[in-house]
């Protein structure tokens, strides 16, 4: 059925662009009503002004949507025999049918030598037009589609391409701060090995970079009092990052060994003053590596009480969970997003459904088996929802995932922005 449609509103549109009376298309027993498909730029014929020519017999006018520092509104130009009619001879209205029931309407002035829309066409430029004019005593009528960001697809191959789709409506935006911070074994990860009592070294097991046990002897110290020597076991399990003595040296107050458990970090993020008063213990955390690329949830444990004298700065700790440690390693910079509150948005969308189209961030609507585009007003974001101020409607069903196979068709079938 839609194939047939199509190919009989093919043959009207080339009615219109080789300027022949509707009479040739059929008997004419009430006003002419033409129809227009648009599949690609250039399909209609354009009138001086690169706009929509809408001819019937001798009359004809030039529909354009003028954007030229302005909102976005109808500009129309009357001809007959091909030359021009003043505006206040023609009396114009224009109605506009969106793919979801919306109907806008627009009544006409003359301004110097063309017709003025009053109020904003606004985005998308997509829907089914229904143009009608007086002129002379004659009345006119005609009817075209112009569909801008919109495609079809079947329910079935939808799912096959991995399309899903979401109500939109109210969702809760966090408050986020970012900080940069650095990752850091926390002080129970650490442990040092050290002679009970001062003596020389008599053994060592254990080099950097070994792993090790807690318990295990790693060095015995014959003490200089009583001349016995004694062992020295690891007083956690972990990795020796340091070695400070070597066979035959004294054993004193400096650390042997020096043992890190990889598997207890934490990041250590600066405060600012500006944001001293939003952190709190318990806040969710999500830390990222400087490429993007690792992303892990977790919460503030800590924020330490003293600033620094020059900077001013607290720092935060940030508890990173033990599987942590395959992607982060001890020294390692890091950025944090911190949530310091949360508010309900009126209306938010999935921050992975927005997508880029022509010079505007949008999501993709449904409505039965179509999708077309939305141009959005953005307000608040976080990595998980993105509160839209304007360009969607409440209740709007769009789409979350595959948006990219929506997108590619449109691009494929050339439905952009053309006037």
């Amino acid at each position: 059925m839609t194939r047939r449609i199509h190919a009989r509103l093919g043959v009207l549109a080339i009615c219109l662009a080789s300027a022949l009376s509707l009479t040739a298309c059929g008997e004419r027993s009430k006003p002419a009503e033409t129809e227009g498909h648009v599949a690609k730029a250039g399909d209609y014929e354009r009138g001086p002004h690169r706009g929509r020519m809408l001819r019937d017999g001798d009359f004809a006018l030039e529909v354009t949507i003028f954007e030229d520092g302005v909102e976005p509104e109808f500009h129309v130009y009357a001809y007959r025999k091909d030359k021009p009619v003043a505006a206040k001879d023609v009396q114009l209205s224009i109605e506009l049918s969106r793919l979801d029931g919306e109907v806008n309407r627009f009544a006409f002035t003359p301004v110097e030598d063309y017709l003025r829309g009053g109020g904003v066409v606004h985005e998308p430029h997509s829907f089914d037009v229904k143009v009608a004019a007086t002129s002379q005593g004659q009345a006119y009528r005609w009817g075209y589609a112009s569909h801008e960001g919109r495609t079809s697809f079947s329910a079935a191959a939808a799912q096959a391409g991995g399309v899903k789709t979401e109500v939109a409506g109210a969702a809760p935006i966090a408050e986020l701060v970012d900080m940069a911070g650095r990752v850091e074994i926390t002080p129970e990860g650490k442990g040092e090995v050290r002679a009970w009592y001062p003596g020389r070294i008599m053994s060592l097991r254990g080099e950097l970079g070994h792993t090790v046990r807690k318990g295990q002897v790693l060095a015995r110290v014959e003490s200089s009092e009583s001349l016995q020597t004694y062992p020295i076991p690891a007083p956690i399990s972990g990795v020796i990052v340091e070695k400070n003595l070597n066979v035959g040296d004294v054993a004193g107050e400096r650390a042997i060994f020096v043992i890190a458990d990889p598997t207890k970090l934490h990041a250590e993020f600066l405060v600012y003053p500006r944001d001293a008063e939003k952190v709190r213990v318990g806040q969710p955390v999500e830390v990222r590596s400087l490429s993007g690329d690792t992303k892990l949830m977790a919460k503030v444990e800590a924020v330490l009480p003293t600033a620094d004298l020059v900077s001013q700065t607290l720092v935060a700790h940030v508890h990173l969970p033990g599987g942590a440690s395959s992607a982060f390693r001890p020294g390692m910079g890091v950025e944090g997003a911190f949530q310091v509150g949360v508010r309900t948005a009126p209306l938010a969308v999935r921050t992975k459904a927005l997508q880029r189209f022509r010079d505007f961030q949008v999501v993709f609507v449904k409505v039965r088996d179509t999708y077309e585009v939305r141009m959005l007003e953005l307000g608040r974001q976080t990595p998980e929802w993105t509160e839209v101020l304007g360009g969607l409607k409440p209740g709007s069903e769009y789409v979350t995932d595959g948006a990219f196979l929506i997108s590619a068709d449109i691009e494929k079938s050339g439905a952009g922005h053309d006037h």
